[in-house]
């Protein structure tokens, strides 16, 4: 099964590729699996890259996707086949149909009639009259066949109940044989099928006006199912369930009529000579088999891998937008003001300093008559600590508390501060703020003050504070609430891991629940990671994890590479160490993952214990580059004449450079008896300055000292925004004037887009810059429609 799903990925992918990466991809698993075993029996190392053959995370979970789906179809056959032995009710034939059966769907076509409670089907009560005999005999030798013979005198029962019930067997055999169902089914791809929808005839009496209308645009809808979008379907089945549409797959007469005609000709056709009342009873079962048991099927069949295939897009949508959201370049280094606006209740302020310590918190209310006496209050907060950065969250009074800084801003109020500000989603926020997680890292602060902390701290480090909050609660993507909710939590959950392990996190400052979604921890491996830390004081050195309790060599080898140790912070704690190693009596440092202790009274025997030693910090320690690795990269830094003092200096990267030109990576790799891909994250290892973060090189939040109105703007205005959410039927921007725009998906071409940026799909993400022009501007309802000009 795996071998099958990873297979189909890996064409599927091929086709998005080009180039060397195209034939990489459509390599075929046997010989990766042979290159392996043969690297593996020279002693070679396999790259965890080649072992997946270089997918990216995204297909890596289409295909773990793809097996979880196979692997339960799978399971539910077994069970139903054993269901259905045990009842005695199992015959070859039913067997034969239930092994072939590749989806849900088609189990349930299959082995409906042997629940338990079932009254049995048409054909199955024809079966208790006997008559499946005369059914097959009218395929088998028809010229034998005489309906009157199996009139029973004593049984109730006319020749016409006989015709009836052979048609029921007939129709049944129809409907659930293997080559017929493919033949439909390949009939139906190269055949109109249309997907209609309309407003319900109850829905009026019973539905709110107001959710009728949002429907607005399916209340007569028509549309080929090879062209609907997937955001239709949503909306559709939306409609459906709120019993506001009616909604049916059309298949025509025609699919119909030649479907009956191969049948008779081909599949059914009778062997010999068929009386014409006989082949009448055949057209008859063709036509109910179609009518009463096929055609439901193919509407089942249709609507679902319609549903799966939108929810799938939907939840890859939200795991894009969350990638790209938790991705958004930090703001470090300064003091930042965050503010929840509110209008009664007043707007939470929250100042927190560069290391993101809360500083002060307090409570203005700019919007009730008092924001001239509040101004003051404001200014002295920021001129006394320093700040001159106002992050103000979306929410309630977004926009009125915008244009109350912008104006005191543009007056030059907070002089000598130049201040600026910038709105951030504080979606999330108001749940994060009463959350155990809350409470336990701000004890005893007012859970309104708590939003403020959080929107202040999504600016200054986005990923460390929206990993706090349950990723469906971020508010980026469309109908979470109709797709699959397991496949979006483990989606999302999934982005939230591979976001948090490749930026890597400082295992000495991190917080509990960012080391949870380090690859290979969980929530209580991190409890022990920090419960270690606490105790022990700061790690050294990466193999001092081995010494935690439940992280053993598995989880190590996944999460090491993941794991960072600041030098500068490590060297400061050896140094204190060393003033007072001298007072410990009997201590034998053995290595820097364990150490042994002579104890007098137990002569010479040896035991591990926790005792302050002196242990010496690896710089490797603070890079990407993995352990398992660390042999190769000093073999590779004797290579260049490097020194482990040089890491992320021009030094190391002008030795490194020279040595590539003159020897070439393929060349160096083979010396070293790696792979191309281990070395070429050793060289970026070596190569990147100490607390290197490549969500630099990613867009920051705009800051702003002016506001612009929806009235100000005119059609055909070019203005530069933000991406705020992506969606299946186009992408929102944030361009100011309080009102997101739209950018519809028909806008959004290859030509359009950054050349720089390698993109897996034509998809914006949040937080990307872009230049729109203006469309149409609708101010009744409050809408924007742009075009995109390019991506900044």
């Amino acid at each position: 099964l795996f071998y099958l799903c990873f297979s189909n990925i890996i064409s599927s992918n091929a086709e998005r590729l080009d180039g060397r990466h195209r034939e990489e991809k459509n390599c075929s698993l046997v010989q990766i699996k042979d290159d392996i075993n043969r690297k593996g029996a020279r002693g070679e190392g396999t790259d965890i890259l080649e072992l997946i053959n270089n997918l990216d995370a995204d297909s890596l979970r289409e295909v773990r996707q793809t097996l979880e789906e196979l692997r339960a179809v799978a399971k539910k056959v077994y069970s139903t086949i054993q269901k259905i032995k045990k009842e005695g009710k199992m015959s070859e034939c039913l067997l034969k149909a239930l092994l072939n059966c590749k989806t849900f769907e088609e189990l349930e076509h299959v082995s409906a009639p042997y629940k338990t409670g079932s009254k049995g089907t048409k054909a199955q009560r024809a079966k208790q009259l006997g008559l499946e005999g005369a059914a097959r005999t009218l395929l088998e030798n028809p010229g034998g066949l005489s309906l009157l013979s199996y009139v029973r005198p004593n049984v109730k029962g006319t020749a016409f109940d006989i015709e009836t019930g052979v048609q029921h067997i007939l129709a049944d055999m129809i409907a659930k044989d293997k080559d017929t169902l493919d033949f439909i089914r390949k009939l139906c791809q190269n055949r109109y099928i249309c997907i209609q929808s309309s407003l319900a005839k109850v829905s009026s009496k019973k539905v709110n006006e107001k959710d009728v209308d949002k429907f607005q645009l399916y209340q007569n809808f028509s549309c080929n199912i090879r062209n609907i979008q997937h955001h239709q379907i949503l909306a559709i089945n939306r409609g459906e369930n709120l019993k506001i549409l009616t909604v049916k797959v059309n298949i025509s007469d025609g699919v119909k009529n030649e479907f009956c005609r191969w049948c008779i000709q081909n599949r059914w056709r009778p062997r010999g000579f068929a009386r014409p009342e006989l082949m009448k009873i055949l057209y008859n079962s063709l036509d109910d088999s179609f009518k009463r048991l096929i055609y439901p099927l193919l509407c089942r069949e249709f609507r679902a891998k319609l549903t799966s295939d939108a929810e799938k897009e939907s939840v890859m949508m939200f795991g894009r937008n969350l990638r790209q959201l938790l991705l958004t370049s930090p703001v470090p280094g300064r003091t930042l003001m965050g503010v929840d606006p509110g209008y009664k209740h007043g707007c939470k302020l929250a100042i927190i300093s560069p290391t993101s310590q809360i500083l002060h918190t307090d409570v203005v209310y700019l919007h009730c008559g008092q924001g001239f006496r509040e101004a003051e209050k404001i200014k002295r907060l920021l001129l006394n600590f320093n700040c001159s950065t106002v992050v103000i969250g979306n929410g309630t009074a977004c926009r009125e508390t915008e244009a109350y800084f912008a104006d005191l801003i543009m007056k030059n109020y907070f002089a000598p501060l130049d201040v600026v500000y910038c709105i951030v989603s504080e979606a999330g926020a108001s749940i994060y703020s009463v959350s155990p997680e809350a409470n336990k890292e701000m004890p005893g602060l007012d859970p309104n003050l708590r939003s403020a902390v959080s929107i202040a701290r999504r600016v200054q480090d986005p990923l460390a504070e929206l990993v706090k909050i349950e990723p469906k609660h971020i508010g980026v993507g469309m109908y979470q609430h109709d797709v699959s909710q397991t496949l979006l939590k483990a989606t999302l959950d999934s982005v939230v891991e591979e976001c948090v392990s490749f930026v890597g996190v400082d295992i000495n400052i991190c917080s509990e629940v960012l080391l949870r979604h380090i690859a290979g921890l969980n929530a209580n491996r991190a409890k022990n990671i920090i419960e270690w830390r606490e105790k022990n004081g700061p790690f050294v050195n990466r193999e001092q994890l081995k010494k935690v309790k439940g992280l053993g060599p598995k989880s190590f080898q996944q999460c090491a590479g993941f794991i960072r140790i600041n030098q500068d912070y490590v060297r400061t704690f050896c140094s204190q160490q060393t003033e007072t190693s001298g007072h410990i009596q009997g201590v034998a440092v053995t290595s820097s993952a364990g150490v042994e202790v002579t104890n007098e009274k137990q002569g010479k025997k040896k035991s591990k214990t926790a005792v302050n030693v002196v242990l010496m910090p690896n710089p490797l320690d603070q890079t990407c580059i993995h352990p398992e690795s660390y042999d190769i990269a000093m073999r590779f830094l004797s290579f260049i004449g490097g020194t482990l003092c040089e890491i992320g200096k021009p030094e190391m990267q002008q030795k490194i450079n020279s040595f590539l030109e003159k020897e070439g990576i393929e060349k160096i790799a083979e010396r070293l008896r790696t792979t191309v891909h281990t070395l070429q994250v050793i060289i970026d290892g070596l190569n990147q300055p100490e607390s290197f973060d490549f969500r630099t090189d990613f867009d920051k939040p705009d800051f702003k000292r002016s506001i612009v109105c929806l009235e100000d703007l005119q059609v055909g205005t070019v203005l530069t925004g933000k991406v705020e959410n992506a969606t299946l039927f186009g992408i929102f921007v944030d361009i100011g004037v309080g009102r997101s725009g739209l950018i519809p998906i028909r806008n959004v071409t290859e030509a359009k887009l950054s050349k720089t940026k390698k993109r897996r799909s034509l998809g914006l993400g949040p937080g990307e810059r872009v230049e729109v022009q203006v469309l149409n501007i609708d101010i009744p309802r409050s809408r924007i429609t742009l075009d995109l000009l390019r991506v900044l």
